[in-house]
């Protein structure tokens, strides 16, 4: 068995070393963690803008460039399939070159995208825009939440990381605002600004301590635990734990793609893109896309819709972040799939009720109620192959939805509420709560289960 290197550590005889527990159930959020999520969650910010700017600029991209629907339904989803060609290599990339690096990553390919979008005379320069953000985001959605899970102790990193959530939903509902008073040029110039807001900051804040374990840094890690944890925190316990899941876990890579598909990760595989299917295919990106012209269908003024849709998430995703640590991440989840399900089932007795010649109250009624409770859509930290799901479903859902919409208003609705349902027993039966629990203890305990 390979020898196990000493720790490079000067332990100081004013500290007292905790038991192993101890460390990780500080509450204590230092300025450097608090700046460290706050430039992180900047990267969040843009894709929230990102994902409102399809529903909030298309009235006005359709009118100044003539797409037609089938045109349009392809501007809005090839965020989407960008974003699922990011996640193909977003692992990888946040291996190689450290965490703080590829979030700069990202913001190179929003600021490509977010000028090819501003300059647009077609629908090329269009699409190829939106294909930039998009790889840009999928990149960014597993490298931020994966960053922030990383640098927070375990007892605040559920709040963390759902806070990392509220910004990316400041971001959509700031474009829906914006897109009631701001033309769609206007709209991608501000997709600029938290760009620039980033690259400065990243240059104040630190690496992930874990992955300066990886690679053998173990001065910097040492000196970044300190900063993340303050001058007079115990950080040896903590460092301790990183470096023998770094050692035990840094066999895996060497594994390729093909391994994860062993029957001694079916369990876990089955989870993490579960999850994801299962979210998207309950139709929250369908909404999220084209929430104007739903409204419109509806009988709905879009501007009233959108407009209350962005106010009427931002205290729920809120509530969100101040729960996820005391209630955990499963019952969240259930929570979260059945509004998800109800929502979708108002919607389509909306559209139902239209086809049968009801009040055109009642059904504006039914289908604005419908949408604002859907929740934003929750996702956790996961590995290239979850996220990569996660994105490709997203692109059928949005890519299809308009034709579903145009064959059955209230059929697609009442799909996606079939499967917001199969989700609430898929997290009931399956899913596991990592509450108050390290990354190191969740995946220690997730292979226990496969022994």
């Amino acid at each position: 068995m390979e020898e196990t290197r000493p720790l490079l550590v000067e332990r100081r005889p004013d500290i007292v070393e905790p038991a192993a527990s101890e460390y990780s159930s500080s509450t204590t959020t230092t300025a450097v963690l608090r700046l460290a999520a706050f430039v992180t969650f900047t990267s969040s910010f843009d894709s929230g803008c990102a994902i409102g700017y399809s529903s909030a600029a298309e009235s006005g991209i359709r009118e100044d460039l003539g797409l037609t629907t089938a045109q349009y339904s392809v501007f809005a989803s090839i965020f989407t399939f960008g974003a699922m060609l990011g996640a193909t290599v977003s692992g990888k990339i946040a291996d190689l070159i450290g965490r703080k690096k590829s979030i700069w990553l990202c913001d190179i390919f929003y600021v490509m995208g977010w000028l090819a979008i501003l300059f647009a005379k077609g629908v090329w320069w269009l699409d190829f825009g939106r294909l930039t953000v998009g790889f840009g985001a999928g990149i960014q959605s597993y490298v931020a939440s994966v960053y922030v899970a990383e640098i927070t102790p375990k007892k605040i990193r559920g709040g963390f990381t759902a806070a990392n959530m509220l910004v990316l939903c400041f971001g959509i509902s700031l474009m829906f605002f914006m897109g009631n008073v701001l033309t769609w040029r206007t709209m991608a110039i501000i997709g600029l600004v938290p760009c620039f807001v980033q690259s400065v900051g990243m240059f104040f804040i630190p690496e992930s301590p874990r992955w300066l374990a990886k690679i053998g840094r173990e001065k910097e890690l040492e000196n970044t635990l300190r900063s993340l944890r303050g001058k007079n925190a115990d950080i040896f316990s903590e460092m301790t734990e990183i470096r023998d899941y770094t050692k035990t876990f840094e066999q895996l890579s060497k594994t390729s793609i093909l391994n994860l598909f062993e029957r001694r990760y079916a369990h876990q595989l089955t989870i993490g893109v579960g999850i994801m299917l299962l979210q998207q295919f309950g139709g929250s990106n369908g909404i999220l896309y084209y929430a104007s012209s739903i409204f419109e269908a509806a009988g709905c003024s879009a501007s009233v819709g959108t407009t209350t849709m962005a106010i009427i998430q931002i205290p729920f995703t809120a509530l969100n972040v101040l729960l996820v640590d005391r209630s955990g991440r499963r019952p969240l989840l259930m929570v979260s799939a059945a509004g998800t399900c109800l929502g979708n089932i108002l919607v389509g007795l909306g559209f139902l009720f239209q086809g049968f010649q009801y009040s055109s109250e009642l059904c504006a009624i039914l289908v604005l109620s419908g949408i604002l409770i859907f929740p934003v859509n929750i996702r956790g930290s996961a590995g290239s192959l979850v996220i990569f799901a996660n994105w490709f479903t997203a692109w059928i859902v949005s890519y299809s939805f308009n034709f579903l919409f145009d064959w059955s208003s209230p059929g697609v609705f009442f799909i996606f509420a079939a499967i917001c349902g199969s989700t609430i027993l898929f997290v009931a039966k399956l899913v596991p709560e990592t509450k108050g629990r390290s990354l190191e203890e969740i995946q220690a305990s997730m292979t226990h289960l496969l022994q």
